[in-house]
């Protein structure tokens, strides 16, 4: 009965321990991306390459995309410090691109709309955190309704329909928002199961931190969409 006690201890500590690997690698992404959307906002320099060169922001962006699906289908199968790398500069490549919503909101929202965001990303990671329910059927619903949200936003890019354009940004919010409790009772749920702190078991905390940044990242346009105050 101690034997079993202790490995019940030994098994909690080690989650806890990824757990809060996955809380301070996405904080530090976000960190990174944060410093280098601000810093590049106020490069001179950098709007002049950007305003001779528009088709740059398009480049990074598929880069993007390409970097951000090769590491999460990749990230077991590579070692941890490139998976770490891959990670950072996924972070800086963000960062560039989100230079570019202080052309299009004023400094004082962006940073209101981010502290809404992370007050929303705590609350419902806690309640996916200690949360009894499983919320395995909800995460299909919420998957389906992102892939509907992705779909009429490149139809209104089209379409240019105002209505539309806040629709997506209401049920993005809400997806999002549902995203967030789902993917940290599954996070948890991956690292207990697996349960050991080697380099696999932090590989995992470094996906599931990848993963909580994205829910965050998206959570936070969208809200800036919403409540951001506009130039």
């Amino acid at each position: 009965m101690a034997n079993y006690v202790s490995q019940q201890t030994v098994a909690g500590a080690t989650v806890s321990s990824l757990i809060k690997s996955v809380y301070m690698q996405m904080a530090a992404a976000l960190s990174i991306t944060g410093l280098v959307a601000y810093f590049l906002s106020q490069s001179v320099a950098f709007w002049q390459i950007l305003a001779e060169n528009m088709s740059l922001i398009w480049v990074i962006f598929i880069a993007q995309i390409g970097l951000v699906i090769w590491l999460s289908a990749r990230i077991t199968k590579m070692s941890m410090t490139s998976a770490t790398l891959l990670f950072i500069l996924y972070s800086v490549l963000m960062g560039v691109t989100m230079s570019t919503i202080f052309m299009v909101y004023t400094m004082g929202s962006i940073a209101s709309v981010f502290f809404i965001t992370a007050g929303m990303f705590l609350a419902m990671s806690l309640i996916g955190y200690f949360t009894r329910l499983d919320l395995t059927r909800l995460g299909s619903l919420l998957f389906m309704a992102l892939i509907g949200v992705v779909i009429a936003s490149v139809v209104n890019i089209f379409l240019g329909s105002e209505t539309l354009y806040w629709i997506i940004s209401y049920v993005a919010v809400v997806v999002f928002v549902g995203l967030t409790a789902y993917d940290t009772q599954k996070i948890k749920e991956m690292l207990a199961e697996y349960g050991q702190a080697d380099e696999m078991g932090h590989k995992l905390a470094l996906y599931g931190a990848l993963t909580l940044y994205l829910d965050f990242i998206n959570l936070f346009l969208y809200l800036l969409r919403i409540f951001g105050d506009r130039k």
